[in-house]
Formats: C-alpha cells, structure tokens, sequence
C-alpha cells in the first residue's frame, strides 16, 4: 500500500477489478480536478486568487455558530438522528417557505432535509428514474445533473438556453421534439451560471408543459436571497405539485456550505420514494448542524440586507475587471457570480488556462455548464474585496 494506484497505470495488471460501465462517461468533477491543480501551483509558490468557485467565504451569523456549540451539551448529540431530520428543522424550514414565498408546505410529510442539496439531485434520480428514461437538462447548466443522469444509467437530452431568450427554456421548441420517453426535466432558477430569474408567469408555463406531457419538473433553487428583490418559488403555482419538487440550500444563502443543509419539498408521495432512497444512504445529519440550521432559517430580514450589501460592492469590483478584459454581460441578474461574453473568437478554456498560469487568477470556463457557454466565463462573488483589487492589479500590468 501506499503506491500510486491510478487506473492507467495498472490497466495491464489489473484485469479483474474494472471500473463500473456507468463510469465510462463520467467524468471526475471540474472543480474537483481543477481544485488540486491549483493546490499544486501553490504549493510551488504561485500566487492564486480564486474567482472560480461559488463557495462563501463570509462567516455565518454568531446565533447559527452559538446553536451549534449548545447542541453538543445535549445528550443525543452524537448518536443517529432521524432520517427526516429533527422535527423543528423541518418545522423551520416550512415556515421560511411560508414567510418568504407564501408557500404552505407540510413539515411532517412534504419536506425532506437533505445534507446539502447536491445529494438530492442523486436521490431524486434515483427515486424516478428507470434504466433508458429520458432527462431535460439545460445546457448551460449544473453539470452534476448530466453526471448523475448518466450514473443512474437514465439518457441525457440537452435544452439549449439562449441569452436572446433571457436563459429560459423554448417551450414551442421542446413542444416539436418526441418528448414520450421523457420522464423528468431539471430547472435552476435563478440561474446557475447565468444568474437569470423568471417569473411567476413563467413558473405557470412550465407547469403546465409539465402537466401536458407528465414530465416531473425540479427546480433547483439554491440562489433565491443572492442579489434578487424578487425572490420566488416553482410551488407558488397552483398546482404545482402535481408534477414538481423544488430543491433549496442553505450554503449560499447563510453562509455554511461546509456544514451541508439543504431540502427537499413536494407531495407526500414524492417526498416518501425520495426518503426511501435518502434512509439507505446515510444514519442522519449532525444533531448539532441540524440546530444551526434552524437558528439560520429563523434569523430576521436584515441578514438578507446586509449579506448583499456586501456582494453588491464585490459584483461593482467583478464588473469592473470584466470590463478590463473587454467582456459583455448583464447587470439584472441574481446569484453569486457573474457570467461575462468573451470577445468574438475567445475560447473560454484557453483563456482562462491564461489568466491562471501567466496572472494567478482562477476564473471558471462556461464550457464547464455546456456547450452554449463555450464563449463565456463565470466571476464568483465569492472573494474579499482586496482579492478582487488585487486581481484588477494584476490585469493592469
């Protein structure tokens, strides 16, 4: 033990322990391969700054940190938690979605809290996904839709989005194609990469596609409180959940990625199939960060405000630079980063593998999110003011 035991290298020697197949079209995640790269640079004494990734560097409210530390006197503290969570965190969580977007959902039965909402996008899949089931998903998008797709052995079909359509999808385009083996379609409102928000009229039409073609819309919607005056929600359609869930985190929104809180929410009997899932994957989330979550959920609107204040003068700073690197891009958008048109003829790949080795800046290709983003890039919000003057320093030289 202790020997490099990469696949390429013992392919020869190694024939009876192969891979899976479903792995044969997955590749390791971006950000994962991408993250030890720059670790390596570091590591030989390259200065790297970081506008890659969407990971909040601000600290969490000291009542969410305070809940935290008081769980672990309670005596339950480290053992097994419930599968559904405790019931005030799913308390809680129903009552944020009725404070904020007028939305009653049930804690006991329409909502699952989930360690993150990431390994929700599995669950799901796995829950009502069959072998050769067709997914919608949008390209650009999250790329841990496709993946999971592929790995639950389900078939991927592409919707492109458009700017010129403001990132939502053509619904008259999709309506010409064979849509009968279609069984599930992922939304990200407001958008990830783009940051693009919808309305509640578009909510209508997608439910009604939905409805028209039996098709289970999720939307994935993380990004709501980031830089949006209109926060909203699929399930605020009536209706709605006949044929939709939505996904929500508190990563970005409190500022505790690390600690992994997200959830699901729909009709009792989607939410059942999903736990039935969920029970065989993990022994409950943390007593303690389940605690913090609630402190988090209950914390009063000026967090909101203040929160974005913040990114407000950081998303000036990135608008700045973009403009340095003569990029296009929309200021109406929502979320925590900012997804910038290169100049015609820029590839985003090689133009980013420039500015990190030749500058030390780290900035996202849009290829990442698909095919469409082959002429973008995607500034996180999530770096210090000082970075990002550092970072339009280093472009002026």
């Amino acid at each position: 033990m202790g020997k490099d035991l990469g696949w390429d290298k013992y392919s020869n020697l190694i024939k009876m322990i192969t891979k899976a197949d479903r792995l044969q079209h997955v590749q390791e995640y971006y950000f994962s391969h991408k993250m030890r790269e720059i670790q390596q640079l570091k590591a030989a004494g390259k200065s790297i700054i970081n506008l890659g990734i969407g990971s909040p560097d601000l600290a969490a409210d000291s009542l969410v940190i305070e809940a935290l530390i008081n769980a672990q006197q309670l005596p339950s503290a480290n053992q097994y938690q419930s599968y559904q969570g405790i019931p005030e965190l799913r308390i809680a969580m129903s009552q944020f979605y009725q404070q904020h977007f007028k939305v009653d959902i049930n804690p006991q039965t329409e909502i699952l809290p989930l360690m993150g909402s990431k390994e929700g996008i599995m669950h799901i899949s796995m829950a009502f996904l069959n072998t050769g089931d067709e997914v919608l998903i949008p390209n650009p998008g999250y790329p841990t839709y496709m993946s999971v797709t592929k790995l639950v052995e389900a078939v991927p079909i592409l919707y492109e989005l458009s700017e010129a359509n403001g990132w939502f999808p053509d619904l008259d385009s999709l309506e010409l194609q064979d849509l009968s083996k279609v069984k599930l379609m992922w939304v990200n409102y407001p958008h990830m990469p783009t940051g693009a928000t919808v309305t509640l009229n578009q909510w209508q039409q997608l439910i009604r596609f939905a409805k028209k073609h039996q098709i289970l819309i999720v939307n994935d919607n993380p990004y709501s409180f980031i830089l949006n005056d209109l926060p909203n929600s699929i399930l605020q359609v009536e209706g709605a959940d006949e044929v939709a869930l939505e996904l929500n985190s508190l990563s970005k929104t409190f500022n505790i990625s690390g600690m992994r809180v997200g959830m699901v929410m729909g009709a009792a009997y989607k939410i059942e199939a999903i736990l039935q899932v969920k029970s065989q994957m993990d022994s409950g989330m943390f007593l303690g960060i389940q605690h913090a979550a609630v402190a988090a959920l209950q914390l009063e609107k000026s967090w909101f405000i203040n929160l974005n204040k913040v990114y407000k003068e950081r998303r000036l700073l990135v608008w700045k630079l973009l403009d340095m690197l003569n990029c296009t891009y929309d200021k109406n958008t929502a979320g925590l980063f900012v997804w910038a048109k290169l100049p015609e003829g820029k590839d985003g790949e090689q133009f980013t593998e420039e500015l990190l080795h030749q500058l030390g800046i780290f900035i996202t290709p849009g290829m990442v999110f698909g095919s469409v983003g082959n002429n973008f890039i995607r500034v996180s919000l999530c770096a210090s003011v000082n970075d990002l003057n550092e970072v339009i320093n280093r472009l002026k030289k």
